[in-house]
C-alpha cells in the first residue's frame, strides 16, 4: 500500500525553488546585517581620528597611545586565546576519557537464557528473601485416561495399511474418514 502525493511535482519543485530562493534572500540579509553590525561596533568602540591640523609632536603623541591601546588589545587577545586553547585540550582529554571508558566495554551479543520464577523473584528480591512460587498450582488438571479413551488405536499389520493408503485412492479414503469423523 503506497500513499500518493498530494502534490504535483511541478507544485513540489515551484515550492523548492521558492524556499530556496527565500533561503538565499535570508542569507544575503545576514550577511548584511553582520557587515552593519562590525560597522557600528567599530564606530561605537574606535572614533574616527583627526589628524588634519595637528603637530609633529601631537601626532606623535597620538601615535604613542594607539600602540598603547594595541598592547592592552593584544594582551586581551592573547590571554582570552590562551583560555580557548586549555578549553579545548579539557574538552578534548575529557572525550578520550570518554572514548576510552566506552571502548573498554563492548556489548556482547545477547542470548536467549532460561531462567525460572524463583531465580527471578530471587534477583529481584534479593538472596535474602527465599520465595518459591508454584506456578502449576492454579493449572486444570486433566486425566490421561480420558484422552486415550477417545481416539481408539486399531493395531494392526502395517504393511496393509501402507498399500491401502498409497496412491490416490488412499488420500480418497483418508478424505472421507475426515470429513464422517466426529467432531471433538
Amino acid at each position: 500500500f503506497q500513499r500518493k502525493s498530494k502534490i504535483t511535482a511541478s507544485r513540489k519543485l515551484m515550492l523548492k525553488s521558492l524556499l530556496l530562493a527565500k533561503a538565499k534572500e535570508e542569507l544575503e540579509q545576514e550577511i548584511v546585517d553582520k557587515e552593519e553590525e562590525k560597522e557600528r561596533y567599530l564606530n561605537e568602540r574606535v572614533p574616527p581620528l583627526r589628524t588634519s591640523g595637528m603637530s609633529l609632536r601631537e601626532l606623535q603623541e597620538l601615535c604613542q597611545e594607539l600602540h598603547a591601546k594595541i598592547d592592552v588589545v593584544d594582551e586581551e587577545r592573547y590571554d582570552i586565546e590562551a583560555k580557548v586553547i586549555h578549553n579545548t585540550r579539557e574538552i578534548q582529554d575529557l572525550n578520550m576519557k570518554v572514548f576510552d571508558l566506552r571502548g573498554k566495554f563492548k556489548r556482547p551479543n545477547l542470548r536467549r537464557v532460561r531462567v525460572s520464577a524463583d531465580a527471578i523473584l530471587r534477583s529481584l528480591l534479593g538472596s535474602k528473601h527465599k520465595v518459591s512460587m508454584d506456578l502449576r498450582a492454579n493449572l486444570k488438571s486433566v486425566k490421561k485416561e480420558d484422552t486415550e479413551k477417545e481416539r481408539p488405536v486399531e493395531v494392526g499389520d502395517w504393511r496393509k495399511n501402507v498399500e491401502a493408503m498409497s496412491g490416490m485412492e488412499g488420500r480418497k479414503k483418508m478424505f472421507d474418514a475426515a470429513k464422517t469423523a466426529p467432531p471433538q
